[in-house]
């Protein structure tokens, strides 16, 4: 499903303008969320600082941490060189806290001798979340890898064994082992690896514009790195590898190495037609 020339994700959205040029942005401004920008004849856009690569339409991707800073700076430089910045209002998002009990002693405080193991994890993750390339697959929307129950949420810190962890990075979705997991998007594999601490089996899809999905504790491992897979292709089957205490999916998703909530990937198909817009005066 195609983006139609952006058109916003969900029900919020700004419109900017100055010296009769444009900027459109369309999603959520809540922390852990996606939002698409549209440009309209500007030549680059930086957020906080950094600049956000543009397609030739002018689109780009912008994503909010789970803590996200309340004003986040969008800096508009158009093609005669003129600046305007915007302060965009991060709404909070309340998070869910979830116990978990029976996971193994080792999974929740790990010996030294699985610091190696870890290290090796966060490394590979690391490398293929800094994938950058002009790739477009994420226009044509994402679909869900898997139906089930969500068993897990973005953001959600998880208390296992009474020992409060980090803030889960993913969404959980419960399914039978065994499974198929579909990819989100078309994509490109940037990381099929087995057996690794956390995520046990996992694959990672680039999709243009240092956009990935994540698809961990998997069963199997049914794709290569380096293959481009289509949308709904299957990558891998539901299993509960890595630290799991049942068979369930991790679905990720990471922008420019920032984790957010990859409910609003799924959003830009059930919501493309909600779109709400500001002006500045």
């Amino acid at each position: 499903m195609k983006l139609n020339k952006y058109l916003c994700l969900t029900c919020s959205a700004i419109f900017l303008t100055f010296s009769a040029e444009a900027v459109e942005l369309c999603g959520n401004l809540n922390q852990g969320e996606l939002v698409i920008g549209k440009l309209d004849n500007v030549g680059e856009v930086y957020l906080n600082g950094k600049k956000i690569d543009t397609d030739k339409d002018g689109a780009f991707l912008m994503a909010f941490a789970r803590d996200e800073k309340e004003n986040q700076l969008l800096s508009i430089v158009n093609q005669q060189g003129e600046t305007q910045s915007f302060a965009l209002p991060i709404a909070p998002t309340d998070w869910n806290i979830q116990n978990i009990t029976g996971v193994p002693p080792r999974k929740v405080n790990p010996s030294d001798g699985d610091l190696a193991a870890i290290n090796k994890e966060n490394s590979l993750l690391g490398r293929a979340f800094k994938t950058l390339n002009q790739d477009t697959f994420w226009q044509q929307g994402f679909i869900k890898p898997v139906e089930g129950r969500i068993s897990g949420e973005f953001g959600g810190q998880r208390i296992m064994n009474k020992v409060p962890k980090s803030p889960h990075r993913g969404m959980d979705i419960a399914a039978k082992e065994g499974t198929q997991v579909k990819a989100s998007a078309a994509g490109k594999v940037v990381l099929a690896y087995p057996n690794l601490f956390y995520s046990g089996n996992v694959v990672v899809l680039d999709h243009g514009f240092g956009l990935q999905t994540v698809y961990a504790h998997l069963k199997e491992i049914k794709v290569k790195l380096g293959e481009t897979v289509e949308q709904g292709d299957i990558i891998g089957l539901v299993g509960k590898t890595g630290r799991a205490t049942g068979p369930h999916l991790h679905f990720g998703a990471s922008l420019r190495n920032l984790r957010f909530n990859p409910q609003s990937l799924l959003d830009m198909n059930n919501n493309l037609q909600k779109c709400f817009t500001l002006q500045t005066k």
